[in-house]
Order: C-alpha cells, then structure tokens, then sequence
C-alpha cells in the first residue's frame, strides 16, 4: 500500500539536525527571522510575553518617558520649576517633577511656572493619562485571559493494556476551574532519510478514549499498540533510530470563562518510560471526599515484563 502523506503543519522536508518539535513550555520549536517591522504587533508582544518582561519593559519606559520630559524641561530652564531642592542635582529634580506630573500625583512642592514650563507639564499630564489607561489595559488583558494549566506526566510509559500493550500518559488540571469536553489529539513523528534527505512522518495515534467530558481528576491517555499500531513490534532501540516523538494536543472548555482553551506537549523517544505503570494518585479521606495529590501524577511501579 502507497504511504499516505500527512503534514499537520510542521513541515515533512528539512535538513540538519532538530530538537524536539514542541517545546517544555508548550510552544514550538520555531524561530521567526526577516519579519518587517510593520508586521510587528506591540499588543500581542506584551500580552503573550513572560511577567518578568512585561514588568521590566513597563519600568524601562517609565525611566525613559520621564528622563525625556526630565531634559527637555532642563532645556526649557530648570528655573522656571519652583521649590527644587537645592541639595539635588537639577536633573534630579526635573526627573522628580516629570513622576509627579506624569502620575498626576503633584506634591506641590514643585511648579511650573512661564508658558513654556506649564506647557511642558501639560502635554506631560495628558501622557500620563493616556499611558496608564493603555498599561492598564494590557494588565486586565493578561489576568482575563483564559489559559489552559494543563499538567502532564514527566515520561510516557509503554504499559500493559489488556492482552497486549499500549502508551500511555497521565494529565491532570493544574488549576482550581473546571474544565469540560476536553479532547485529545496524539500524533507519532518519526525521521526516515528519503533520497539523502531528511523526512518527517506523522501518524494521528488512534486512542482508547479520545474525549472525556470532565476532568476532576486525572485522564490516562492510552494508545492501543495493536497490529495496526505503527509502534506495533518496536523497540526502545527502534525509536531512538527513528527519532520518535509524540505531539499532542489538549482541547477542553473552559467553564469560567466560557471559552475553548488549548494546551500543547511532546514526548521524545528518550522520555520513554519502559515495565512500569502509573500508581494511583488519589485516595479517599475519612469524609468520603477524593483527594487528589498533584504531586503524585507521575508516580510509576515496576511490573514484571516477559
């Protein structure tokens, strides 16, 4: 039977060598160069960037904004500003000035005073307003995003299923919501060299259940290896040749925000875990309660293996 060629979107052709396709954190090993500078989305930037640098970035533009106002009322004359402090330098003094105007907090220790000083200070009050509404904008937009926390075990296990054997992963939600209808999608990538080039192949894996409506809990995410399995009769050896990864995709929906959520993963051949299967990560307590222990979502056993 011919090969079906199947692309998800990542490419089937490429030379050199790759690292996993989907990284640690979700996103895709992929990096964009040559993009034109109108192509650029400042909104987008600060709404998917880290904390750490969306915070670094508010703090430098507020250090720029008010050193730029700062030296032009130097230039306009620092004694047009009122009640400076003597024992400060005048920048410093402008500087301070600039951050009550543009923060509209106004101490009123200092003034302008001349039509060039309060022309200063009025272009930078309006600044301000405008700056802050758009830094609180971006701020709700980060915090009323809705995310998926998806959890995900540490490894794959090649596990027992039934009379055979089957994959295995265990996920759990990382968050105090519910989610609903959550969906799984596993694709099988393997690496064969066609005609002395490179060539990616991918197989969607079939799975014993491919949705369920809840997920309080944790879901076991089973691939049957059967004889229509393309892990059917491969070894840990095998892969490794073969460079296999498993790709996945997590849809559900999200009850709080009442919107579809999605969360990405991949496990590499060598994050294979071979004779052993998941424990069970929640007990009940005395109340009759479950309880779930996070930490425990990727506790394995040991099993005899023939």
């Amino acid at each position: 039977m011919k090969r079906q060629e199947f692309d998800p979107g990542l490419t089937q052709q490429y030379s050199g060598e790759l690292r996993r396709t989907i990284n640690r954190d979700g996103g895709f090993n992929v990096h964009k160069k040559g993009m034109r500078f109108r192509d650029f989305n400042s909104y987008l930037f600060l709404i998917d960037t880290t904390w750490p640098r969306f915070i670094a970035i508010l703090l430098a533009a507020f250090l720029i904004i008010n050193a730029i106002f700062a030296s032009a009322y130097l230039v306009n004359g620092i004694e047009r500003l009122r009640g400076t402090e003597t024992s400060l330098s005048p920048f410093v003094n402008a500087f301070f000035f600039s951050v009550h105007t543009l923060t509209t907090v106004g101490y009123g220790n200092i003034y302008p005073e001349g039509f060039g000083a309060n022309l200063l200070s009025a272009l930078e009050a309006m600044t301000g307003l405008l700056l802050f509404a758009i830094a609180t904008g971006l701020l709700y937009g980060r915090f009323s995003r809705p995310s998926a926390r998806i959890v995900f075990s540490k490894s794959i296990l090649v596990a027992p299923y039934q009379d055979g054997s089957s994959v295995q992963f265990r996920i759990a939600n990382g968050r105090e919501n519910v989610l609903l209808d959550l969906e799984a999608t596993v694709l099988f990538m393997t690496v064969r060299s066609s005609d002395g080039q490179l060539k990616r192949d991918f197989v969607n894996l079939s799975l014993e259940r491919r949705k369920v409506y809840f997920l309080p809990l944790t879901w076991t995410v089973v691939h049957p290896i059967d004889s229509d399995s393309p892990l059917f009769g491969k070894t840990a050896d095998d892969l490794a040749k073969l460079r296999a990864e498993f790709l996945i995709l997590i849809k559900a929906f999200d009850d709080t925000f009442s919107q579809v959520v999605n969360a990405r993963y991949s496990y590499r051949h060598d994050e294979m875990a071979w004779g052993v299967k998941f424990s069970p990560p929640f007990q009940i307590d005395a109340n009759g309660d479950l309880v779930l222990h996070m930490d425990h979502i990727d506790e394995v056993k040991q099993i005899a293996t023939p």
